[in-house]
């Protein structure tokens, strides 16, 4: 490891200090946790509504934010008080900033280990893996900017990868990722992966399905209700159950995010935005009520003015459908490597065609896909266009002066070292590439250039306050359309691996 450098301890001192000097948007929510926490019982947690803010995550990530407000009291007692909306003292922006920076030594932790368990011929490239997640400018923007923990859980979600290398801790590798659906079930997207994986791996026998390890399969079994009984135990005890999925799962709200996510659902919405102009010449009906939602994009209020309406029963179907054809090969070959893909595509499937899918959720695909990305240049073909419409992405995040050029710059840098660093690692693939993915990659990456001048300063310059949707359907149709091709490239790839 010594010839590794830079190492990941010195990347992540530098990542540190470089944090400090960021301003972060967006504390109130987790400010209101932890005062909900430290204040209330824990019987009313999910009940307090004085801030708009509620708490919505799983019950252990309410005992984290518990945790930390233990400390957060001498720092600061007055950031403890539910009624202290919008509160933010010098005191509680440094506690907060420095709960990320030092949550997110987990992650380091767990890429180390995703070194160390990589093939000693695979090790360098393994290494500008991890290296990339640790500097990835989607946990700079969401977790640093933004505000938010992602880093911390994304290493827990590494570290059960990880685990899930090795037939002797196939186990802590179940438990871990079902303790990491008790800190946020976003993570449910990725749970058909670790079914199939773990059923096929270490309950069943290798040479025949017919072999049940009932020991094995009793201990995953049980382990895994102590961990589900452990968080949700309580709530149910006192009849909260339906009160808990209420906040976890809000159904009420519309198809697309206020923002719309990079997804099946932002091409379909942007193409009912262009049918609306084009309706008249066409023959086509339009729904006039629908207008505004389609312009506006508002939580809860998503309707179509053309094209046909998208049920939830819809966004489950296509999701179900895309994730059992990854599955059916991980039951087939049980490989570490086609658990990570299948992990992926999960990830993929749920996030473009899921209902009322966040921007910020494609961090659940990029980051396992990182893993993947320099096993050989048909992977890093399809990586290519979700690295950057990935990030690109999340900008709509950041919408105030000062925050642009730090998440221009820092994206557009990372960009250019790691994809020219994992162009040169990437081995030659044994199997043809995607011919078409590789050109359309180059001509991709081009145009995000002049699309990110363009939302980012030319739009507000030219247009000031005017046709502000404008920019988001830029960037979110384009993002789509990077994350769509990127996944029909990966499929390919890893159908025929």
């Amino acid at each position: 490891m010594a010839d590794l450098y830079p190492s990941l301890g010195q990347c992540a001192v530098v990542a540190a200090a470089f944090k400090v000097l960021l301003k972060s948007t967006d504390f109130e929510v987790h400010r209101n946790w932890l005062a909900i926490t430290h204040s209330l019982p824990v019987r009313e947690w999910y009940f307090e509504n004085t801030s708009e803010w509620t708490l919505d995550y799983p019950p252990f990530f309410a005992y984290f934010e518990w945790l930390l407000s233990q400390a957060a009291q001498f720092v600061d007692p007055s950031l403890l008080q539910v009624g202290n909306l919008q509160y933010d003292s010098w005191q509680t922006i440094c506690f907060q900033r420095a709960s990320v920076i030092v949550a997110e030594l987990v992650l380091v932790y767990a890429l180390h280990l995703f070194v160390q368990a990589a093939p000693l011929a695979a090790r360098r490239p393994a290494h500008a893996a991890a290296l990339s997640i640790l500097l990835s400018p989607g946990l700079l923007i969401i977790d640093h900017i933004h505000f938010q923990y992602n880093g911390f859980l994304y290493g827990i979600l590494i570290l059960s990868l990880v685990l899930a290398r090795q037939q002797s801790t196939l186990l802590p590798s179940g438990l871990l990722f079902a303790a990491l659906l008790c800190f946020k079930h976003i993570y449910l997207y990725l749970a058909p992966a670790y079914f199939v994986y773990l059923l096929r791996t270490y309950c069943l026998g290798r040479k025949s399905i017919l072999d049940v390890r009932l020991g094995n399969a009793v201990k995953l079994g049980a382990g895994v209700l102590t961990v589900l009984g452990a968080a949700l135990g309580p709530f149910v005890y006192w009849g909260q159950g339906p009160q808990l999925l209420s906040r976890l799962f809000p159904f009420s709200r519309g198809l697309c995010h206020a923002y719309w996510a990079p997804n099946a659902w932002a091409l379909y919405s942007f193409a009912d935005r262009l049918l609306i102009h084009a309706a008249p010449r066409l023959g086509l009906t339009v729904d006039q009520a629908a207008v505004n939602s389609v312009t506006r994009g508002l939580v809860g209020d998503t309707a179509f003015a053309v094209l046909p309406e998208v049920t939830p029963r819809t966004t489950f179907i296509l999701t179900l459908f895309f994730q059992i054809v990854c599955l059916i090969k991980l039951f087939v070959q049980p490989t570490w490597e086609t658990f990570v893909g299948a992990v992926t595509l999960c990830g993929y499937a749920s996030f473009l065609f899921g209902w009322h899918v966040h921007e910020k959720a494609i961090l659940l695909v990029i980051i396992p896909f990182s893993l993947l990305a320099l096993k050989d240049r048909r992977y890093l073909g399809a990586f290519r266009p979700l690295a950057v419409s990935g990030h690109v992405s999340l900008f709509p995040l950041l919408f105030t002066a000062p925050e642009i050029p730090v998440e221009t710059v820092y994206t557009i840098l990372w960009l250019l070292v790691f994809l020219l660093a994992f162009d040169r690692l990437t081995p030659v693939s044994t199997r043809p590439r995607v011919f078409l993915l590789d050109r359309f990659s180059t001509l991709y990456i081009a145009v995000s250039i002049p699309l990110i001048v363009y939302c980012s300063l030319v739009h507000r310059a030219v247009f000031g306050q005017r046709y502000e949707f404008l920019p988001l359907m830029f960037t979110s149709a384009y993002s789509a359309v990077g994350v769509v091709t990127s996944w029909m490239g990966f499929m390919v790839v890893y159908l025929t691996a």
